[in-house]
């Protein structure tokens, strides 16, 4: 009977040691609402050379309010020495119809491997995000706290993470001091065509206290040049100005600080898109600043306001004096935490712009599933949010 016991707390011991030394997480995020939006544009509108007309509101149970449903695996294997074996596979749905977020493609959001070091950073392959995710993100509305609504016009400069790239080698160094660096480049995987639709990226950041300061460039080139490319599309209120759009650079800074319960931010982008058919571009700038404070441990309340300027440049030049829209973009959140899982949320966010004009000069919220058939456009949502 003794050596019965003995036996069994060895094999307990080695039982507890192996998985110590290698683990896999099931986790994932649903979010789920009532949404109300203005003058939304529906199927039978009709679009003229002045703007879009027979707008309407809409009313209905929405997903993916402040951040997009998803689930995944997490994994990691401890290799020694400080070195690990890692890799995720993430995927987005809609929680309202219990679609996939991106048709025929199971983990839509994120799917690498790698291996990663204490000291000297780590290097993952497969569809990930790219530096401005990682740096400027975090310092944003839309990549903290608010979430979907609050992402720049069409979510322009990718801070709310709409593009992910894939054939992707990317590295991230280590924490130096409140220092770290991040590189990444995607893939054409074509044969003879290695540009025909490739990314890369670059980004740093500090963190030092209540400092949070970031900065990253992406470019993309020869977007839907190949099916089996590095950015398969663009989000489509972005680039409703220049339909055959194949090149975007985005680049910008930003910074954030937090001092007791308060967190204050700000963000500068910049988004050129290129239109090789049509020879045009348009630049988009957005200014962003953005307040969290949380009045109580469970009640939050946000802030933003962001001012997006579209400068378009005609076929063969490169003035931007031909044409223009802006967009004044602000919005109000209170959040009420239940548990560290759950939350209760409501959200406002109004759009106005200059404009109503087609293509650069639309007014629509971010999210939404129709421009504005006026120059202004807000979004009422509120709803749950649960996290495993």
């Amino acid at each position: 009977m003794k050596k019965i016991m003995i036996l069994a707390a060895v094999s307990a011991t080695f039982a507890s040691a192996a998985q110590a030394q290698s683990s896999v997480t099931l986790y994932g995020l649903i979010d789920a609402g009532l949404t109300y939006v203005s003058n939304e544009a529906n199927k039978n509108s009709q679009v003229s050379p002045t703007g879009v007309t027979n707008g309407h509101s809409m009313v209905g149970l929405t997903g993916g309010n402040l951040q997009a449903s998803r689930w995944g695996l997490r994994g990691a294997e401890d290799l020694g020495g400080g070195l690990k074996a890692i890799f995720t596979l993430e995927s987005g749905f809609n929680v309202a119809n219990g679609k996939q977020s991106v048709t025929n493609t199971l983990f839509n959001r994120q799917a690498f491997v790698g291996l990663s070091d204490s000291q000297y950073g780590t290097f993952t392959l497969g569809r990930q995000y790219d530096s401005v995710v990682d740096y400027l993100g975090p310092v944003s509305a839309a990549g903290s706290w608010g979430g979907t609504y609050l992402a720049h016009r069409g979510d322009n400069d990718n801070l709310n993470n709409t593009i992910s790239i894939n054939n992707s080698v990317k590295y991230q160094s280590a924490n130096y001091a409140g220092f770290s660096f991040s590189g990444l480049y995607g893939f054409s995987n074509q044969a003879g065509g290695f540009a025909n639709n490739r990314a890369y990226s670059v980004g740093a950041g500090y963190q030092n206290g209540g400092l949070q300061a970031g900065a990253a460039y992406l470019q993309i080139q020869g977007v839907n040049a190949n099916a089996n490319g590095a950015v398969q599309n663009l989000p489509a209120s972005a680039t409703a100005a220049l339909p055959g759009v194949q090149n975007q650079r985005t680049w910008g800074v930003g910074a954030s600080y937090t001092f007791g319960p308060a967190v204050v931010g700000g963000v500068f982008t910049q988004t050129r898109l290129q239109d090789q058919i049509a020879d045009a571009s348009v630049r988009y700038n957005n200014y962003e600043i953005n307040a969290h404070y949380n009045l109580t441990p469970a009640l939050g309340l946000g802030a933003a306001y962001t001012y997006t300027q579209a400068l378009r440049a005609a076929p063969g030049t490169t003035s931007t004096n031909t044409g223009a829209g802006h967009w004044n973009q602000f919005g109000l959140q209170a959040d009420y935490a239940l548990s560290k899982r759950t939350d209760l949320y409501l959200e406002g966010v109004l759009q106005t712009g200059a404009q109503n004009q087609v293509g650069v000069n639309v007014t629509q919220v971010n999210g939404t599933d129709a421009p504005s058939a006026s120059k202004n456009q807000y979004v009422l949502t509120s709803g749950i949010r649960h996290r495993f």
